[in-house]
């Protein structure tokens, strides 16, 4: 199995669009057996899913995430553990031994806009999207 964790300095990075690498773990047996920092070359929001695609990811560990990204995911058939923070490390231990809490409804939760607004097809600033802890 290859878990994407979105990554920052051994962090999970805390807004998927805006990730510019991810750590990729192959784990087999409930164990780590490697992992490999990768790089998104610039790209963002929806194109991430496509990024991961083709790393071959079957699962994606991240913070915030926005609704749009969220449907790339489940189309590209990429379970997601969103509202994560910490160490990435940690987390794909905790999840490679079943332990990691899966999350139904993340949310992208620095959005105050209206009902019409979709998270993941804004421009997010300096604040910091990050998940429910």
């Amino acid at each position: 199995m290859r878990v994407a964790v979105t990554y920052e300095n051994g962090e999970i990075f805390q807004h998927f669009g805006h990730t510019e690498q991810f750590k990729v773990y192959d784990i087999d047996g409930g164990k780590i057996i490697s992992s490999q920092v990768v790089d998104t070359n610039g790209n963002g929001h929806g194109a991430l899913a496509g990024v991961l695609s083709a790393l071959k990811a079957d699962v994606l560990i991240c913070g915030g995430i926005g609704g749009g990204a969220q449907m790339a995911l489940s189309a590209a058939g990429i379970k997601l553990y969103a509202g994560i923070s910490g160490s990435a490390d940690e987390a794909v231990e905790a999840f490679a031994e079943g332990k990691l809490e899966f999350n139904p409804n993340p949310t992208c939760n620095h959005h105050e806009h209206g009902e019409n607004h979709a998270c993941g097809t804004h421009n997010c600033g300096e604040h910091s999207c990050g998940g429910q802890n």
